[in-house]
Protein backbone atom coordinates (compact mmCIF):
# COMPACT_ATOMS: atom_id res chain seq x y z
CA UNK A 1 0.00 0.00 0.00
CA UNK A 2 1.14 3.37 -1.07
CA UNK A 3 2.31 5.66 2.76
CA UNK A 4 -0.20 7.92 3.23
CA UNK A 5 2.76 10.14 4.54
CA UNK A 6 4.40 10.14 0.84
CA UNK A 7 1.03 10.55 -1.38
CA UNK A 8 1.21 13.94 1.58
CA UNK A 9 4.54 15.11 0.97
CA UNK A 10 3.99 15.03 -3.05
CA UNK A 11 0.97 17.29 -2.59
CA UNK A 12 3.18 19.74 -0.41
CA UNK A 13 5.58 20.29 -2.81
CA UNK A 14 2.31 20.40 -5.54
CA UNK A 15 1.67 23.59 -3.50
CA UNK A 16 5.48 24.33 -3.16
CA UNK A 17 5.74 24.81 -7.31
CA UNK A 18 2.04 26.72 -7.19
CA UNK A 19 3.54 29.46 -4.95
CA UNK A 20 6.81 29.57 -7.19
CA UNK A 21 3.69 30.91 -9.67
CA UNK A 22 4.39 28.22 -11.72
CA UNK A 23 1.57 25.74 -13.28
CA UNK A 24 2.61 22.28 -12.57
CA UNK A 25 0.22 21.37 -14.85
CA UNK A 26 1.71 22.16 -17.72
CA UNK A 27 1.36 23.20 -21.29
CA UNK A 28 2.60 22.27 -24.63
CA UNK A 29 6.01 21.76 -25.04
CA UNK A 30 6.79 21.58 -28.64
CA UNK A 31 9.46 20.39 -31.36
CA UNK A 32 11.08 17.78 -29.13
CA UNK A 33 13.66 15.47 -29.86
CA UNK A 34 13.35 11.18 -29.23
CA UNK A 35 15.80 9.87 -26.63
CA UNK A 36 16.87 7.28 -28.41
CA UNK A 37 17.75 9.78 -31.95
CA UNK A 38 20.22 11.47 -29.37
CA UNK A 39 22.03 8.44 -28.92
CA UNK A 40 21.80 6.78 -32.06
CA UNK A 41 23.18 10.34 -33.85
CA UNK A 42 25.10 11.68 -31.03
CA UNK A 43 28.11 12.56 -33.46
CA UNK A 44 25.55 14.40 -35.77
CA UNK A 45 24.13 16.13 -32.75
CA UNK A 46 26.95 17.12 -30.35
CA UNK A 47 26.76 20.63 -29.07
CA UNK A 48 23.64 20.81 -30.97
CA UNK A 49 20.71 22.55 -28.77
CA UNK A 50 17.76 20.50 -28.18
CA UNK A 51 14.01 19.94 -26.85
CA UNK A 52 12.98 16.78 -25.67
CA UNK A 53 10.54 15.75 -22.47
CA UNK A 54 9.71 12.68 -20.80
CA UNK A 55 9.14 11.61 -17.81
CA UNK A 56 11.25 11.56 -14.60
CA UNK A 57 12.24 7.90 -13.34
CA UNK A 58 15.44 8.88 -11.39
CA UNK A 59 17.05 11.72 -9.52
CA UNK A 60 20.50 12.08 -8.32
CA UNK A 61 20.83 14.88 -5.79
CA UNK A 62 24.19 17.17 -5.22
CA UNK A 63 23.03 20.20 -4.04
CA UNK A 64 23.48 22.36 -6.84
CA UNK A 65 23.44 20.01 -9.38
CA UNK A 66 21.23 16.99 -10.35
CA UNK A 67 21.18 14.16 -12.58
CA UNK A 68 18.30 12.98 -13.79
CA UNK A 69 17.14 10.16 -16.15
CA UNK A 70 14.01 11.00 -18.30
CA UNK A 71 11.97 8.16 -20.43
CA UNK A 72 9.83 8.80 -23.56
CA UNK A 73 8.36 6.68 -25.83
CA UNK A 74 11.65 5.83 -27.83
CA UNK A 75 14.02 5.42 -24.79
CA UNK A 76 16.05 6.88 -21.98
CA UNK A 77 18.64 9.95 -21.64
CA UNK A 78 20.73 11.49 -18.69
CA UNK A 79 19.73 15.43 -17.95
CA UNK A 80 22.39 17.40 -16.66
CA UNK A 81 20.23 20.18 -14.43
CA UNK A 82 22.83 22.54 -12.60
CA UNK A 83 21.93 26.04 -10.70
CA UNK A 84 24.27 28.18 -12.68
CA UNK A 85 22.70 27.53 -15.60
CA UNK A 86 18.74 27.61 -14.70
CA UNK A 87 18.93 29.90 -12.37
CA UNK A 88 15.20 30.33 -10.90
CA UNK A 89 14.16 27.57 -12.92
CA UNK A 90 16.13 25.54 -10.66
CA UNK A 91 13.15 25.94 -7.65
CA UNK A 92 11.43 24.04 -9.60
CA UNK A 93 14.03 20.99 -10.19
CA UNK A 94 14.34 20.99 -6.49
CA UNK A 95 10.60 20.01 -5.73
CA UNK A 96 10.75 17.21 -8.78
CA UNK A 97 10.15 13.99 -7.84
CA UNK A 98 10.18 10.59 -9.83
CA UNK A 99 7.27 10.29 -12.05
CA UNK A 100 6.78 13.91 -12.42
CA UNK A 101 6.38 14.84 -16.67
CA UNK A 102 8.96 17.65 -17.46
CA UNK A 103 10.40 19.04 -20.92
CA UNK A 104 13.70 20.14 -21.06
CA UNK A 105 15.76 22.34 -23.41
CA UNK A 106 19.72 21.88 -23.62
CA UNK A 107 22.89 21.00 -25.26
CA UNK A 108 23.78 17.49 -25.79
CA UNK A 109 27.08 16.13 -25.30
CA UNK A 110 28.66 13.99 -22.77
CA UNK A 111 30.14 13.81 -19.07
CA UNK A 112 33.54 12.96 -17.80
CA UNK A 113 32.32 9.43 -17.69
CA UNK A 114 30.89 9.05 -21.17
CA UNK A 115 27.38 9.21 -20.65
CA UNK A 116 25.67 10.71 -23.22
CA UNK A 117 23.68 14.03 -21.78
CA UNK A 118 21.43 16.97 -22.23
CA UNK A 119 22.99 19.54 -20.41
CA UNK A 120 19.66 21.91 -19.25
CA UNK A 121 19.60 25.37 -19.89
CA UNK A 122 15.88 25.43 -19.12
CA UNK A 123 13.13 23.38 -17.72
CA UNK A 124 9.65 23.58 -17.62
CA UNK A 125 7.44 21.39 -15.20
CA UNK A 126 4.46 19.54 -17.75
CA UNK A 127 3.08 17.39 -15.40
CA UNK A 128 3.28 17.00 -11.46
CA UNK A 129 2.95 13.42 -10.80
CA UNK A 130 0.49 13.13 -7.31
CA UNK A 131 1.19 9.36 -7.08
CA UNK A 132 4.28 7.37 -6.54
CA UNK A 133 5.83 4.59 -9.35
CA UNK A 134 5.98 0.98 -7.77
CA UNK A 135 8.99 1.00 -5.64
CA UNK A 136 10.58 -1.29 -8.35
CA UNK A 137 9.73 0.92 -11.43
CA UNK A 138 12.57 -0.86 -13.39
CA UNK A 139 10.73 -3.99 -13.34
CA UNK A 140 6.88 -4.33 -12.26
CA UNK A 141 6.75 -7.81 -11.59
CA UNK A 142 3.30 -8.32 -10.50
CA UNK A 143 1.49 -9.55 -13.03
CA UNK A 144 -2.03 -9.07 -11.90
CA UNK A 145 -1.37 -4.96 -11.91
CA UNK A 146 0.43 -5.02 -15.07
CA UNK A 147 -2.35 -5.72 -17.07
CA UNK A 148 -5.12 -3.46 -14.91
CA UNK A 149 -2.62 -1.04 -14.75
CA UNK A 150 -1.26 -1.15 -18.06
CA UNK A 151 0.41 2.58 -17.44
CA UNK A 152 2.22 1.62 -14.98
CA UNK A 153 3.54 -1.66 -16.38
CA UNK A 154 4.59 0.10 -19.63
CA UNK A 155 6.46 2.68 -17.43
CA UNK A 156 8.00 0.35 -15.68
CA UNK A 157 8.88 -2.07 -17.95
CA UNK A 158 10.62 -1.46 -21.25
CA UNK A 159 10.23 -4.82 -22.45
CA UNK A 160 6.47 -4.57 -23.01
CA UNK A 161 7.06 -1.01 -24.33
CA UNK A 162 8.56 -2.65 -26.96
CA UNK A 163 6.04 -5.49 -27.12
CA UNK A 164 3.31 -2.75 -28.14
CA UNK A 165 5.89 -0.82 -30.23
CA UNK A 166 6.69 -4.08 -32.21
CA UNK A 167 2.46 -4.97 -32.19
CA UNK A 168 1.90 -1.39 -34.09
CA UNK A 169 5.09 -2.08 -36.75
CA UNK A 170 3.63 -5.64 -37.41
CA UNK A 171 0.12 -4.31 -37.97
CA UNK A 172 1.55 -1.45 -40.37
CA UNK A 173 3.45 -3.86 -42.28
CA UNK A 174 0.61 -5.96 -42.99
CA UNK A 175 -1.33 -3.05 -44.49
CA UNK A 176 2.00 -2.65 -46.37
CA UNK A 177 1.97 -5.67 -48.04
CA UNK A 178 -1.67 -5.66 -48.76
CA UNK A 179 -1.81 -1.93 -49.57
CA UNK A 180 0.98 -2.52 -51.79
CA UNK A 181 -0.77 -5.43 -53.97
CA UNK A 182 -4.10 -3.79 -54.30
CA UNK A 183 -6.14 -4.35 -51.25
CA UNK A 184 -8.74 -1.57 -50.09
CA UNK A 185 -9.14 -1.18 -46.42
CA UNK A 186 -12.64 -1.14 -45.56
CA UNK A 187 -14.66 -0.82 -42.72
CA UNK A 188 -18.09 -2.94 -41.39
CA UNK A 189 -20.49 -3.04 -38.67
CA UNK A 190 -18.79 -4.31 -35.35
CA UNK A 191 -23.07 -4.85 -33.96
CA UNK A 192 -25.11 -7.09 -36.20
CA UNK A 193 -28.70 -8.72 -37.02
CA UNK A 194 -27.13 -12.17 -37.19
CA UNK A 195 -23.66 -13.28 -36.50
CA UNK A 196 -21.99 -15.04 -39.11
CA UNK A 197 -19.02 -15.58 -40.85
CA UNK A 198 -17.45 -17.82 -38.01
CA UNK A 199 -18.93 -20.75 -35.08
CA UNK A 200 -18.75 -18.81 -31.94
CA UNK A 201 -20.87 -18.00 -29.47
CA UNK A 202 -21.84 -14.55 -29.80
CA UNK A 203 -22.15 -11.48 -27.56
CA UNK A 204 -25.37 -10.10 -27.41
CA UNK A 205 -26.13 -5.96 -26.91
CA UNK A 206 -29.35 -4.02 -26.97
CA UNK A 207 -30.24 -0.87 -29.36
CA UNK A 208 -32.52 0.79 -27.12
CA UNK A 209 -34.02 3.47 -29.95
CA UNK A 210 -35.29 0.19 -32.06
CA UNK A 211 -35.73 -1.83 -29.60
CA UNK A 212 -33.41 -4.47 -30.68
CA UNK A 213 -30.92 -7.07 -29.28
CA UNK A 214 -27.70 -6.98 -31.48
CA UNK A 215 -24.30 -9.46 -31.66
CA UNK A 216 -21.39 -8.42 -31.33
CA UNK A 217 -19.38 -9.68 -34.79
CA UNK A 218 -17.52 -12.72 -34.39
CA UNK A 219 -16.33 -12.29 -37.72
CA UNK A 220 -16.62 -9.28 -40.76
CA UNK A 221 -16.98 -11.95 -43.68
CA UNK A 222 -20.35 -11.94 -44.88
CA UNK A 223 -20.20 -8.52 -45.14
CA UNK A 224 -16.55 -8.27 -46.89
CA UNK A 225 -18.13 -10.74 -49.23
CA UNK A 226 -20.53 -8.44 -50.65
CA UNK A 227 -18.67 -5.86 -51.16
CA UNK A 228 -17.17 -8.61 -53.47
CA UNK A 229 -20.54 -8.80 -55.15
CA UNK A 230 -20.39 -4.62 -55.41
CA UNK A 231 -17.17 -5.19 -57.66
CA UNK A 232 -14.65 -3.88 -54.62
CA UNK A 233 -12.26 -7.17 -55.77
CA UNK A 234 -9.69 -6.81 -53.15
CA UNK A 235 -10.64 -5.90 -49.74
CA UNK A 236 -9.62 -6.59 -46.19
CA UNK A 237 -10.37 -4.97 -42.73
CA UNK A 238 -8.37 -5.35 -39.71
CA UNK A 239 -10.52 -4.77 -36.18
CA UNK A 240 -11.98 -6.43 -33.33
CA UNK A 241 -14.18 -9.75 -33.33
CA UNK A 242 -16.01 -10.57 -30.04
CA UNK A 243 -15.94 -14.24 -29.25
CA UNK A 244 -18.20 -15.59 -25.77
CA UNK A 245 -15.64 -17.74 -24.94
CA UNK A 246 -13.30 -18.66 -21.90
CA UNK A 247 -10.00 -16.64 -21.10
CA UNK A 248 -6.75 -18.94 -21.57
CA UNK A 249 -3.45 -17.83 -22.29
CA UNK A 250 -4.38 -17.91 -26.01
CA UNK A 251 -8.04 -16.22 -25.74
CA UNK A 252 -9.44 -13.44 -25.07
CA UNK A 253 -13.06 -12.47 -26.07
CA UNK A 254 -12.04 -9.43 -27.87
CA UNK A 255 -9.56 -9.96 -30.12
CA UNK A 256 -7.77 -8.52 -33.09
CA UNK A 257 -8.57 -10.31 -37.24
CA UNK A 258 -6.94 -9.53 -39.79
CA UNK A 259 -9.98 -10.58 -42.75
CA UNK A 260 -9.67 -10.09 -46.73
CA UNK A 261 -10.90 -11.53 -49.92
CA UNK A 262 -9.47 -11.80 -53.45
CA UNK A 263 -11.77 -12.04 -56.11
CA UNK A 264 -10.95 -14.29 -59.08
CA UNK A 265 -8.22 -15.83 -56.33
CA UNK A 266 -8.43 -19.59 -54.68
CA UNK A 267 -7.01 -21.08 -51.43
CA UNK A 268 -3.68 -21.70 -52.72
CA UNK A 269 -3.39 -17.95 -53.50
CA UNK A 270 -4.16 -17.33 -49.95
CA UNK A 271 -1.37 -20.00 -48.63
CA UNK A 272 1.23 -17.57 -51.17
CA UNK A 273 -0.20 -14.78 -49.74
CA UNK A 274 -0.25 -15.91 -45.98
CA UNK A 275 3.59 -16.50 -46.32
CA UNK A 276 4.09 -12.94 -47.65
CA UNK A 277 2.01 -11.70 -45.37
CA UNK A 278 3.95 -12.99 -42.10
CA UNK A 279 7.60 -13.24 -43.33
CA UNK A 280 6.99 -9.54 -44.16
CA UNK A 281 5.49 -8.84 -40.41
CA UNK A 282 8.35 -10.88 -39.02
CA UNK A 283 10.78 -8.40 -41.02
CA UNK A 284 9.43 -5.59 -39.94
CA UNK A 285 10.56 -6.36 -36.25
CA UNK A 286 13.60 -8.79 -36.64
CA UNK A 287 16.46 -9.51 -39.01
CA UNK A 288 16.18 -13.16 -39.15
CA UNK A 289 12.91 -15.26 -40.16
CA UNK A 290 13.94 -17.91 -37.50
CA UNK A 291 12.91 -17.20 -33.81
CA UNK A 292 12.51 -18.78 -30.55
CA UNK A 293 9.73 -19.48 -28.89
CA UNK A 294 9.44 -21.45 -25.15
CA UNK A 295 12.42 -23.45 -26.21
CA UNK A 296 11.64 -23.88 -29.83
CA UNK A 297 13.66 -23.28 -32.78
CA UNK A 298 10.90 -22.11 -35.64
CA UNK A 299 11.49 -20.58 -38.88
CA UNK A 300 9.14 -19.08 -40.65
CA UNK A 301 10.75 -18.37 -44.30
CA UNK A 302 8.70 -19.96 -46.90
CA UNK A 303 7.39 -22.30 -48.39
CA UNK A 304 5.55 -24.16 -46.07
CA UNK A 305 4.77 -27.72 -46.46
CA UNK A 306 1.21 -28.67 -47.11
CA UNK A 307 -0.28 -31.31 -45.11
CA UNK A 308 -3.47 -33.24 -45.19
CA UNK A 309 -6.07 -33.04 -42.53
CA UNK A 310 -6.81 -36.77 -42.28
CA UNK A 311 -3.63 -37.89 -43.12
CA UNK A 312 -2.16 -36.07 -40.17
CA UNK A 313 -5.17 -37.72 -37.84
CA UNK A 314 -3.99 -41.47 -39.69
CA UNK A 315 -0.33 -40.55 -38.96
CA UNK A 316 -0.63 -39.68 -35.21
CA UNK A 317 -3.75 -42.02 -34.17
CA UNK A 318 -2.62 -45.19 -36.40
CA UNK A 319 -6.41 -45.19 -37.55
CA UNK A 320 -8.15 -45.05 -40.37
CA UNK A 321 -10.06 -41.56 -40.26
CA UNK A 322 -12.78 -42.22 -42.11
CA UNK A 323 -13.48 -45.85 -39.91
CA UNK A 324 -16.48 -44.11 -37.95
CA UNK A 325 -16.04 -46.31 -35.60
CA UNK A 326 -12.76 -46.68 -34.57
CA UNK A 327 -12.50 -43.08 -34.76
CA UNK A 328 -15.10 -42.82 -32.13
CA UNK A 329 -13.81 -45.15 -29.76
CA UNK A 330 -10.80 -43.70 -30.04
CA UNK A 331 -11.97 -40.60 -28.86
CA UNK A 332 -13.62 -41.99 -25.95
CA UNK A 333 -10.66 -44.09 -24.83
CA UNK A 334 -9.54 -40.32 -23.53
CA UNK A 335 -12.45 -39.75 -21.82
CA UNK A 336 -13.79 -37.15 -24.18
CA UNK A 337 -17.30 -37.26 -25.48
CA UNK A 338 -17.87 -37.89 -29.02
CA UNK A 339 -20.11 -35.56 -31.31
CA UNK A 340 -22.86 -36.95 -32.89
CA UNK A 341 -21.40 -35.91 -36.50
CA UNK A 342 -18.11 -38.11 -37.73
CA UNK A 343 -16.82 -34.78 -39.15
CA UNK A 344 -17.03 -33.18 -35.74
CA UNK A 345 -15.54 -36.57 -33.91
CA UNK A 346 -12.28 -35.73 -36.55
CA UNK A 347 -12.17 -32.23 -35.17
CA UNK A 348 -12.05 -33.69 -31.79
CA UNK A 349 -9.34 -36.37 -32.38
CA UNK A 350 -7.08 -33.51 -34.77
CA UNK A 351 -7.35 -31.04 -31.48
CA UNK A 352 -6.38 -34.29 -28.86
CA UNK A 353 -3.60 -35.41 -31.05
CA UNK A 354 -2.29 -33.64 -33.91
CA UNK A 355 -2.67 -29.54 -33.31
CA UNK A 356 0.29 -29.40 -30.24
CA UNK A 357 2.33 -31.34 -32.47
CA UNK A 358 2.66 -29.09 -35.68
CA UNK A 359 5.65 -26.75 -34.62
CA UNK A 360 6.58 -25.44 -37.88
CA UNK A 361 4.49 -23.64 -39.98
CA UNK A 362 2.32 -25.95 -41.59
CA UNK A 363 -0.74 -25.39 -44.02
CA UNK A 364 -3.54 -28.16 -42.94
CA UNK A 365 -5.68 -28.84 -45.33
CA UNK A 366 -8.92 -30.63 -46.70
CA UNK A 367 -11.15 -30.58 -43.65
CA UNK A 368 -14.48 -32.31 -44.09
CA UNK A 369 -17.19 -30.12 -45.68
CA UNK A 370 -19.07 -29.98 -42.26
CA UNK A 371 -16.46 -28.15 -40.67
CA UNK A 372 -16.60 -25.53 -43.04
CA UNK A 373 -20.16 -24.36 -44.38
CA UNK A 374 -18.31 -21.31 -45.98
CA UNK A 375 -16.33 -23.15 -48.09
CA UNK A 376 -16.50 -24.64 -51.60
CA UNK A 377 -15.87 -28.31 -51.36
CA UNK A 378 -13.15 -30.13 -53.44
CA UNK A 379 -14.04 -30.63 -57.13
CA UNK A 380 -12.56 -33.97 -56.74
CA UNK A 381 -13.43 -34.89 -53.05
CA UNK A 382 -16.91 -33.77 -51.97
CA UNK A 383 -16.56 -34.31 -48.16
CA UNK A 384 -13.39 -32.13 -47.78
CA UNK A 385 -13.07 -28.27 -48.48
CA UNK A 386 -10.95 -26.31 -50.48
CA UNK A 387 -9.36 -24.89 -47.19
CA UNK A 388 -6.49 -24.65 -44.92
CA UNK A 389 -5.54 -23.55 -41.69
CA UNK A 390 -2.19 -22.46 -40.97
CA UNK A 391 -0.64 -23.49 -37.62
CA UNK A 392 2.73 -22.85 -35.95
CA UNK A 393 3.97 -23.46 -32.32
CA UNK A 394 0.77 -25.99 -32.00
CA UNK A 395 -1.30 -23.13 -32.42
CA UNK A 396 -3.78 -21.77 -35.29
CA UNK A 397 -2.86 -18.57 -37.27
CA UNK A 398 -4.84 -18.44 -40.00
CA UNK A 399 -7.73 -20.05 -41.85
CA UNK A 400 -8.56 -20.08 -45.27
CA UNK A 401 -11.31 -21.06 -48.40
CA UNK A 402 -12.26 -20.87 -51.70
CA UNK A 403 -15.02 -19.13 -51.04
CA UNK A 404 -18.18 -20.73 -51.88
CA UNK A 405 -20.15 -18.74 -54.59
CA UNK A 406 -23.34 -20.78 -55.35
CA UNK A 407 -26.11 -19.24 -53.30
CA UNK A 408 -28.32 -23.06 -53.49
CA UNK A 409 -25.38 -24.54 -51.88
CA UNK A 410 -24.66 -21.95 -48.88
CA UNK A 411 -28.24 -21.98 -48.50
CA UNK A 412 -28.20 -25.72 -48.19
CA UNK A 413 -25.25 -25.66 -45.91
CA UNK A 414 -26.71 -22.67 -43.27
CA UNK A 415 -30.09 -24.92 -43.06
CA UNK A 416 -27.94 -27.76 -42.02
CA UNK A 417 -25.96 -25.89 -39.12
CA UNK A 418 -29.30 -24.23 -38.31
CA UNK A 419 -30.36 -28.53 -37.80
CA UNK A 420 -27.28 -28.53 -35.32
CA UNK A 421 -28.94 -26.04 -32.72
CA UNK A 422 -26.11 -25.39 -31.18
CA UNK A 423 -25.79 -22.66 -28.50
CA UNK A 424 -23.18 -20.59 -31.33
CA UNK A 425 -26.52 -20.00 -33.76
CA UNK A 426 -28.99 -17.84 -33.12
CA UNK A 427 -31.31 -19.77 -35.31
CA UNK A 428 -31.59 -17.18 -38.50
CA UNK A 429 -30.75 -17.82 -41.97
CA UNK A 430 -28.43 -14.52 -42.73
CA UNK A 431 -31.00 -13.73 -46.03
CA UNK A 432 -29.29 -10.25 -47.12
CA UNK A 433 -25.98 -12.27 -47.62
CA UNK A 434 -28.14 -15.38 -49.43
CA UNK A 435 -29.99 -12.06 -51.50
CA UNK A 436 -26.34 -10.75 -52.37
CA UNK A 437 -25.14 -14.32 -53.54
CA UNK A 438 -27.81 -14.52 -55.72
CA UNK A 439 -26.54 -11.72 -57.65
CA UNK A 440 -23.55 -13.34 -58.33
CA UNK A 441 -20.37 -13.40 -56.16
CA UNK A 442 -16.99 -14.12 -57.96
CA UNK A 443 -14.88 -17.00 -57.61
CA UNK A 444 -12.84 -15.99 -54.31
CA UNK A 445 -10.16 -16.67 -52.08
CA UNK A 446 -10.74 -15.37 -48.46
CA UNK A 447 -8.75 -15.60 -45.49
CA UNK A 448 -8.52 -14.37 -41.68
CA UNK A 449 -5.36 -14.14 -39.18
CA UNK A 450 -5.32 -13.56 -35.51
CA UNK A 451 -3.33 -10.43 -35.22
CA UNK A 452 -2.29 -11.02 -31.52
CA UNK A 453 -1.81 -14.65 -31.50
CA UNK A 454 0.98 -13.42 -34.48
CA UNK A 455 2.41 -10.54 -32.54
CA UNK A 456 2.46 -13.55 -29.76
CA UNK A 457 4.50 -15.35 -31.88
CA UNK A 458 7.14 -12.37 -33.70
CA UNK A 459 7.67 -10.88 -29.79
CA UNK A 460 8.16 -14.12 -27.52
CA UNK A 461 5.08 -13.71 -25.51
CA UNK A 462 3.61 -16.73 -23.79
CA UNK A 463 0.54 -15.10 -23.10
CA UNK A 464 -1.98 -13.27 -25.30
CA UNK A 465 -2.44 -10.77 -22.24
CA UNK A 466 1.38 -9.58 -22.86
CA UNK A 467 0.19 -8.64 -26.41
CA UNK A 468 -2.96 -7.12 -25.99
CA UNK A 469 -3.16 -3.60 -23.92
CA UNK A 470 -6.19 -3.88 -22.17
CA UNK A 471 -7.29 -7.37 -21.85
CA UNK A 472 -10.47 -9.16 -20.50
CA UNK A 473 -9.74 -9.82 -16.51
CA UNK A 474 -12.01 -10.81 -13.81
CA UNK A 475 -13.02 -8.86 -10.90
CA UNK A 476 -10.42 -7.82 -8.55
CA UNK A 477 -11.12 -9.79 -5.58
CA UNK A 478 -7.76 -8.14 -3.04
CA UNK A 479 -7.27 -4.89 -1.76
CA UNK A 480 -3.90 -4.30 -3.85
CA UNK A 481 -3.59 -0.27 -3.60
CA UNK A 482 -4.35 1.42 -6.88
CA UNK A 483 -0.76 2.30 -7.64
CA UNK A 484 0.09 -1.97 -7.58
CA UNK A 485 2.25 -1.49 -4.51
Amino acid sequence: MTNPDILADRRKKLEAIRQLGVNPFGRRFSDVTAAQSIHIAFDEKEGDTVRMAGRVTALRDHGKTVFADIVDRSGKIQVFLRKKDLADDFEIVKNLEVGDIIGVEGVVGKTRMGEVTVFAVKVELLCKSLRPLPEKWHGLKNVEIRYRRRFLDLVSNRESMEVFLKRSKIITELRKVLDSTGFLEVETPMMQAIPGGATAKPFITHHNALGLDLYMRIAPELFLKQLLVGGLERVYEIGRCFRNEGLSTRHNPEFTMLELYQAYGNCEDMMTLCEKLIESACGAVSDTTTLNWQGEEIDLSPPWPREKFTELIARETGINPWDEKAARELLESRDIEAPSEHAFVLEELFDEFVEKKLVQPTFVVEQPVELTPLCRPKPDDERVSDRFELFIAGMEFGNAYTELNDPDLQRKFFEQQLERKSEETVGKLDEDFLVALEHGMPPAGGMGIGVDRLVMLLTGMETIRDVVLFPLLRPRRDETDEDGE
